[in-house]
C-alpha cells in the first residue's frame, strides 16, 4: 500500500512538473514579466489575443487544445493584461508590444514563427508582420480588425438596426458614443449578440474569462493612444508574408466586410458562417 501510495504521489508530482514546465515567465528588455505557455507539437505559432486587455486562456481552453495536436502554440498575455505584469514605465506603444512578441520568440529559440491573432490582436499582429518580416512564416488573422474605429462604427450600425435608434459615432468621442449605443442591450442582458450566435456560446466564454485576473492596465490606457485607432489596412499592401484571413459572415464586432479593405499581396480569405468567436462556435 505504501509503495502504491508513493508511486501515485511521484506520478502526480511528475505530471505537475511537466504541466508547470510549459509555463514560463519571459522578462522583457524593459523589465516587464510576461506570462507565456508553450504546448503542442509541430510548427510554432504565437497566439496574439484581443480585447484590448483580454488574455490567451479563452482561446487556449476553447480551441487551442485542438490546435496543439498539429502545431506548437506559444500563448502569452500582453503586458498589462491577464496574468502578465503592468509596465512600470507605462509603455504600451505598438512598437513595444511587437517587440514583446519578438523577445518571446527569441526566448523560446524560434527562428521564424507563424502568428495567429484574434480581434483587436490583428492591430498588433499586422504591425509585427510589417516591422519583423524576417521573423515570420505566415500571418493568420482570425476575426481580426485592422481599423478599430471602423469596427466600432460597424458595431454601432448593427446596434442602431437592432434597437431602432440612431446613435452617432464621433471620432473624437469614439468609446463614449459606442458605450452609449451599447447601453440598451447591456441593460437587457443582450451583450452576447455582438460576439456570438448564441447565449450558450457567450456564457461558456464568460465562464473561462471569470477566472481572469483583474489586470486592466493596458485596457485602461489604450483608448487614449491614437496610434491604436489608425487605419492599418494602409500598410497591408507592404506586407509580403503569406496571410490567411478567417472571417465570420455574421461578425458584427469587426464588420463582416472588413477583409475587403485588406490589401495584403499574398492573401487568402476564408469566409465561415458564424460570428466573432468562430474558434468556439465552429468545432472543426
Amino acid at each position: 500500500m505504501n509503495f502504491l501510495k508513493k508511486s501515485l504521489i511521484a506520478s502526480t508530482v511528475l505530471t505537475l512538473s511537466l504541466i508547470s514546465a510549459q509555463e514560463q515567465t519571459v522578462t522583457t528588455s524593459d523589465g516587464v514579466n510576461l506570462f507565456t505557455k508553450k504546448a503542442g507539437k509541430g510548427p510554432v505559432v504565437i497566439y496574439v489575443h484581443g480585447g484590448p486587455g483580454a488574455w490567451s486562456r479563452s482561446f487556449e481552453d476553447l480551441k487551442g487544445n485542438e490546435l496543439e495536436k498539429f502545431m506548437t502554440v506559444i500563448y502569452y498575455d500582453q503586458r498589462g493584461s491577464g496574468r502578465s505584469e503592468s509596465a512600470q514605465n507605462q509603455d504600451y506603444s505598438i512598437a513595444r508590444m511587437i517587440k514583446d512578441i519578438e523577445e518571446i520568440k527569441n526566448h523560446y529559440g524560434v527562428d521564424k514563427t507563424y502568428i495567429l491573432a484574434h480581434s483587436f490582436g490583428g492591430i498588433i499582429a499586422t504591425n509585427y508582420a510589417y516591422h519583423y518580416p524576417n521573423s515570420l512564416k505566415g500571418l493568420i488573422l482570425m476575426n481580426s480588425t485592422l481599423n478599430v474605429e471602423y469596427s466600432l462604427r460597424k458595431q454601432v450600425e448593427f446596434l442602431n438596426e437592432y434597437t431602432g435608434k440612431n446613435h452617432q459615432v464621433r471620432s473624437t468621442h469614439l468609446l463614449e458614443d459606442f458605450m452609449s449605443a451599447k447601453k440598451e442591450i447591456s441593460e437587457k442582458g443582450l451583450d452576447y449578440i455582438l460576439l456570438t450566435d448564441t447565449k450558450e456560446a457567450f456564457d461558456k466564454l464568460m465562464e473561462v474569462d471569470f477566472e481572469k485576473p483583474q489586470q486592466w492596465d493596458f485596457a485602461s490606457r489604450v483608448f487614449s493612444m491614437p496610434e491604436y485607432f489608425m487605419d492599418y489596412t494602409r500598410i497591408s499592401d507592404k506586407i509580403i508574408t503569406p496571410v490567411l484571413v478567417i472571417n465570420g459572415t455574421k461578425d458584427v464586432a469587426i464588420g463582416k466586410d472588413h477583409p475587403n479593405d485588406f490589401k495584403f499581396s499574398n492573401m487568402k480569405i476564408k469566409n465561415i458562417e458564424g460570428s466573432h468567436v468562430l474558434y468556439y462556435e465552429k468545432k472543426q
